[in-house]
């Protein structure tokens, strides 16, 4: 009886006697390894209109980039992420300018670009492979910055 299969394999679950499939537990190290320790996360939120493009947050421009703006305590991050041949290109600006020695990474799960922000705040990456991505802002003396993670596709 299909009732009883399942009861049983609850059991044994609970038992700890059904182990987590490997693939399982890789998937959770891999994301685990993705977190920046102590970041504090930036919120995404709506905007209708952004200094950087005539795109709200979450649409498309005339060019086919992507805006989104990110705010948290004291720091706002608008960033356009565009499609150029299959790979991604990254822009964007924190506000207000986070001073001197601030770097920027702009993270996918295989591979991490650092870049100096502009004295404007702004900063940029290219050639980044399609999928998630991650913006942190690393500013000395205080906590990482980070936004959520967004998926971009070709």
């Amino acid at each position: 009886m299909i009732d009883d299969e399942y009861f049983l394999a609850a059991l044994r679950l609970a038992a700890g006697n059904d182990p987590i499939p490997s693939h399982v537990s890789a998937a959770a190290r891999d994301v685990y390894g993705l977190r920046v320790p102590h970041a504090r996360t930036a919120d995404h939120v709506e905007c209708a209109a952004m200094g950087m493009s005539s795109a709200g947050s979450g649409t498309r421009d005339d060019d086919g980039s992507h805006v989104m703006r990110f705010v948290t305590t004291g720091l706002t991050f608008d960033v356009e992420v565009s499609v150029d041949d299959g790979l991604i290109d990254v822009a964007g600006q924190v506000a207000p300018y986070p001073g001197e020695g601030t770097l920027v990474d702009v993270k996918t799960p295989h591979l991490t670009l650092t870049t100096r922000i502009t004295h404007n705040g702004q900063f940029a990456a290219t050639g980044l492979p399609p999928g998630w991505v991650s913006v942190v802002c690393h500013r000395p003396g205080h906590k990482p910055v980070q936004t959520g993670w967004v998926r971009v596709r070709p």
